[in-house]
Parts: structure tokens; C-alpha cells; sequence
């Protein structure tokens, strides 16, 4: 059984004329999985359909923006007419304020919000703000949590528990790495040491409160209020990193799930209904440190272009139904738990984390909450997972340390035809010579 991928291949080949790799983000070039990348042409609710006209259950949803799944109808027919006015005028708009103030109405965690266009703009603006208000420099980052690619964040740890960052790219410069301290999740000596030793330098602490960059790597709750406790002790600003976990676990994010208070808190993805749309928020009197009120200068010519802004509001309006995070929380909990139960029956070391919508396919039965007890060598298993669910119609992000997300799109017959798929699938993975 094999799908065809010829139209992907040819336009695959095409592409590399034109863009490094290929691609134009580098995960898309499927160098962890098999086979040419899939050139997708339209997506449907849950369905996406590639250049050879094969049809996938998307768990991928463009990377966790699309929580209403593909070309909702609410969302088009409003970006459709509002491109009918214009596209983009340099200017404010209505349809800022109107998604300005749907946010900030429902989201007690912040009081003012500065539009963006991507998430990894919104972090670089955040630290840019903590270092303003603080009048300090050094960022203390987490080993797991990704946060775009900023380039003084753009590293990893080097030697030792607690270490200034090591460049993961090249072009960055190593004094921009120095500025960044990386320690390990979970453990609350490294951290209260660290801010113990450098508090009197470091600006800001950042985090994904719900880390799923780099497989979902659950924290405990009473960690994150420890973290809180110690940047409030030590006069550092907390940052949120919730690109992916806002108005994804709930409508405020991780702030609202834990019930705890940071200092600024990013977004991106979902903020945008599908469109590039980043932000940033944070109390009123943060975020008067930011131009033109204050001296953090920061801009950006698309930011709030209405065509972003009507697909932010369409989407976010959705969200507020009666039941919507509970219905698709539940929908996630009893997909995870299927095969959960089918790999335990089985004997195989396979867990299914979750949490809100997003899940993670993970090849052990250990709890994981730090990216170093992640075994590379399971990555091998993804692979020929991946493949296998490609043939029977499922997508999943072509890299087993993503994790996958359920929409609202996602209906009772498509999550059953994607057990069974993933059941076959792993019956491979863990039979296969």
C-alpha cells in the first residue's frame, strides 16, 4: 500500500530551485520522516488534500492555528469581506479594536495588547519590554521550550546544570547567547540558584507554561507557582510564552488553566484564525513603557492589517461558545485514552500525553517533563509511524517531536477511522524487523 506522491515530488524538486531546502520553514522539508514533502492545494474541516488529490485527517492543523479546523465559514466569509475594503492602509482600524477588546474583555491576565505579526516577534518584542522596564539584560530560558527564532534565544545548554546559552544557529553572535541562561525544566534548586547568584542581571525568566515544542513536556502545576513565587521574589519579570497554549488549553491560556499571574504573556497562531498574527499583553503599566507611549520602541508596518485582525475575530468569537473547551477537551481525552489502552494491552512502550486539545505521541512509558529524557533513537519509531498513517490517510507533523492537535472540525467518524489507522500503523512500528 503506497499513496501517490509524483505532484509532490516534481513541485518538491521545482521548489528547491527557488527556496533553501525547498521549503520556506525548515521542519516542512520532512528530512525526519520519508518521502518528498506533500504540497498541499485546499483543506476542508478536518480533511487536507494534497497535489496527487490524496485526503488526510489533519492533525497537524498548520502547526496549532487552526482550532476551528480549515476554511471555517465564519472565518472566510469575514476575511472575504473585509478584503473587499482593502488588505492593508498602514493605519488603525476598526476591526483592531474589535478583537482588542474581545481579548482583553475575556482575559483577566492582562490589560493592554500590542498586535504583531508572528509569534516569534511577539517573544522578541516581550524581552525587548522586560529588559526596558527592568533596566537588565540577561534571560533565563528553560531546555525544551522553544520560543521562535529569536536570536538570543536560539540556543541550548551548554555543560553543567545552570550555563549561558550555546548557539544552536549559526550567525548568531556569541555575546547575543551570553545574555541567555538556559536550566533545566522541573528542578527548582537550579532555578532559585540561579536567581540567587545572577538575579541582580536578569531581566526576565521565560517559559512555556505548557512546553510543547519539543514533545509536551507537562509540568507539574506547583512548579510553575514555585517559578512565579522566585521571579517575584528576586524582582524579575515572568514571561508566558503562550504561542501555542493561548486560547488553545482555554480561552486564557495556561495563565487561566494554573490560575497564575505572569508578568507579560506572548501569543501567536491561534490569535490569527490563519493568518500571521502575533501579540503581546501585560498590565497597563508594562506596556506604557512601549512606544509611543513609553521609550521600548517597537513596530511593525502589517501589524493589525484588518485582513488579519477580521480572521483573529472570527475565530476568537467562536471560541467563546458555551461548552467549546470542554467539548473538545473531552474529544482528545478519549482519543488519547483509545490508544493509549490499545498500546498497554500490547505490551508496548508508547504513552499519549495530553493536555486540552494537543496531544503527543510518545515512545515511552515514562513521564517526561525534560527535553533530555527524550530518547533519540525513538525518533526511528516515528518515522516508520508516520509513514504508515500517511498511506491510511492520516497527517501528522512530519516530525515526532511536534505534537498533534484535535479541532472542533474533527468529528466522532474521523477520529475513528484515525484509531484504526494509528492502531494499524503501530502494529508496524512495533512489529517490524
Amino acid at each position: 500500500m503506497s499513496i501517490k506522491r509524483e505532484n509532490s515530488a516534481r513541485l518538491f524538486e521545482e521548489a528547491k530551485q527557488y527556496f533553501p531546502g525547498g521549503v520556506n520553514s525548515p521542519v516542512r522539508a520532512f528530512k525526519s520522516v520519508s518521502g518528498p514533502p506533500l504540497f498541499i492545494k485546499k483543506g476542508d474541516g478536518c480533511i487536507i488534500t494534497d497535489e496527487d488529490n490524496n485526503d488526510f485527517i489533519d492533525f497537524c492543523c498548520s502547526w496549532g492555528p487552526l482550532i476551528l479546523g480549515h476554511n471555517n465559514p465564519r472565518i472566510r466569509e469575514f476575511v472575504i469581506e473585509t478584503v473587499k475594503r482593502g488588505t492593508s492602509f498602514g493605519t488603525p482600524s476598526q476591526l483592531g479594536n474589535l478583537l482588542g477588546k474581545l481579548i482583553l474583555d475575556n482575559n483577566q491576565y492582562i490589560e493592554k495588547i500590542r498586535f504583531v505579526s508572528s509569534g516569534t516577534e511577539a517573544v522578541m518584542s516581550a524581552l525587548r519590554l522586560a529588559r526596558g522596564v527592568t533596566g537588565k539584560n540577561k534571560v533565563i530560558k528553560f531546555d525544551g521550550c522553544y520560543h521562535g527564532h529569536v536570536d538570543s534565544l536560539l540556543v541550548k545548554a551548554g555543560s553543567g546544570l545552570a550555563t549561558f546559552g550555546v548557539s544552536t544557529s549559526a550567525g548568531i553572535p556569541e555575546s547575543f547567547a551570553k545574555e541567555t541562561i538556559v536550566i533545566p525544566l522541573n528542578d527548582r534548586e537550579v532555578l532559585s540558584q540561579t536567581l540567587e547568584e545572577y538575579g541582580n542581571d536578569i531581566a526576565c525568566v521565560i517559559i512555556e507554561p505548557i512546553p510543547a515544542n519539543n514533545g509536551l513536556l507537562l509540568q507539574d502545576a506547583s512548579f510553575l507557582e514555585f517559578l512565579r513565587e522566585q521571579c517575584t521574589q528576586h524582582n524579575v519579570l515572568l514571561i508566558f510564552d503562550e504561542v501555542i497554549s493561548g486560547f488553545r488549553i482555554g480561552f486564557e491560556g495556561a495563565a487561566g488553566y494554573y490560575n497564575i499571574q505572569p508578568d507579560i504573556i506572548t501569543y501567536g497562531k491561534i490569535i490569527g484564525g490563519g493568518m500571521p498574527v502575533g501579540a503581546y499583553g501585560a498590565n497597563k503599566e508594562i506596556m506604557a513603557h512601549i512606544a509611543p507611549d513609553g521609550a521600548v520602541y517597537q513596530a511593525g508596518t502589517l501589524s493589525a492589517n484588518p485582513v488579519a485582525m477580521a480572521a483573529g475575530f472570527a475565530t476568537l468569537q467562536q471560541l467563546l461558545l458555551d461548552n467549546f473547551y470542554p467539548f473538545l477537551e473531552e474529544r482528545t481525552k478519549t482519543f488519547a485514552r483509545v490508544i493509549q489502552e490499545y498500546a498497554t494491552k500490547k505490551g508496548w512502550e508508547l504513552s499519549v500525553p495530553h493536555i486540552g486539545s494537543i496531544f503527543w505521541i510518545n515512545f515511552s512509558t515514562e513521564k517526561i517533563s525534560r527535553a533530555d529524557q527524550i530518547d533519540a533513537a525513538n525518533m526511528e519509531k516515528f518515522k516508520i509511524l508516520h509513514h504508515e498513517l500517511l498511506q491510511r490517510g492520516v497527517y501528522l507533523g512530519p516530525s515526532g517531536y511536534e505534537v498533534g492537535f484535535i479541532s472542533a472540525a474533527h468529528q466522532n467518524q474521523d477520529l475513528g477511522q484515525a484509531l484504526q489507522a494509528m492502531q494499524e500503523s503501530l502494529e508496524i512500528v512495533f512489529n517490524s524487523k
